[in-house]
């Protein structure tokens, strides 16, 4: 969520009355809503108050998908949904540690990955394609299924598997990777370094529509159809 603080509660100080604030929060759905002062950040100075609200779950869980990977500046890992929305903040995430990335998309998605950033891409649905690639340092993966199957033997001994879905059931045939299930915790200054990368155009979510409240059941079947960007309900 994303909004404008109207009260604060007892012993409430890092906030006040009139903060610009978003948050990984339940029960958002409502003009106004309770939120706890600890998941809450400022939105950085210049950046939409209402696109702010498609930042917090998908920024860091990208985020913090591509830190589970270990990687390092000047070794290769590959992004699988990196024209996703979590995929997209983990790219972003790689390049800034100097990694090399290669990004792993339907063959149709190739042009949207170099726009997202990605140094290669290769189409997760070619056999030949994923045959020809060179061993990887580490995977961040956002889709799963058969296609981390086929991925996980690509990753050399002592590399990563971090995966924000299933591990691979193929792991077990490969002891010398390390396999990650990363499940996403808000985190302050992860949150506000991507917002920031947004605000900057360094990052981009793409926001798909903007809807009204009342039509929140609506929204949700536009986003169950899917390829469309971020849904944002709006009071």
């Amino acid at each position: 969520m994303s909004g404008t603080v109207v009260e604060v509660g007892p012993g409430v100080e890092a906030f006040t009355a009139g903060n610009q604030v978003f948050a990984m929060a339940d029960n958002t759905y409502a003009e106004l809503c309770v939120v706890k002062a600890d998941v809450l950040a400022d939105i950085p100075e210049g950046l939409d108050l209402v696109e702010a609200a498609a930042l917090p779950l998908v920024t860091v869980t990208g985020n913090q998908l591509l830190a589970a990977t270990e990687i390092k500046a000047g070794q290769r890992v590959m992004v699988v949904g990196a024209v996703g929305n979590v995929g997209r903040s983990a790219v972003f995430t790689a390049k800034a540690r100097g990694a090399t990335v290669i990004a792993g998309v339907l063959g149709r998605q190739s042009d949207q990955a170099k726009a997202a950033g990605a140094d290669q891409v290769v189409a997760t649905d070619d056999d030949t394609a994923i045959a020809s690639l060179a061993p990887l340092d580490a995977v961040a993966d956002s889709v799963g299924g058969k296609t981390a199957e086929k991925l996980i033997g690509k990753v050399k001994p002592g590399g990563v598997y971090a995966s924000v879905v299933e591990a691979p059931q193929s792991a077990a045939y490969y002891p010398s990777v390390k396999v990650a299930h990363v499940f996403s915790h808000f985190d302050r200054q992860t949150l506000q370094f991507m917002a920031e990368a947004v605000r900057d155009g360094k990052l981009v979510i793409p926001i798909g529509r903007k809807m009204p409240l009342s039509q929140a059941a609506q929204a949700h079947a536009a986003a169950e159809k899917g390829g469309i960007g971020k849904i944002l309900l709006v009071p």
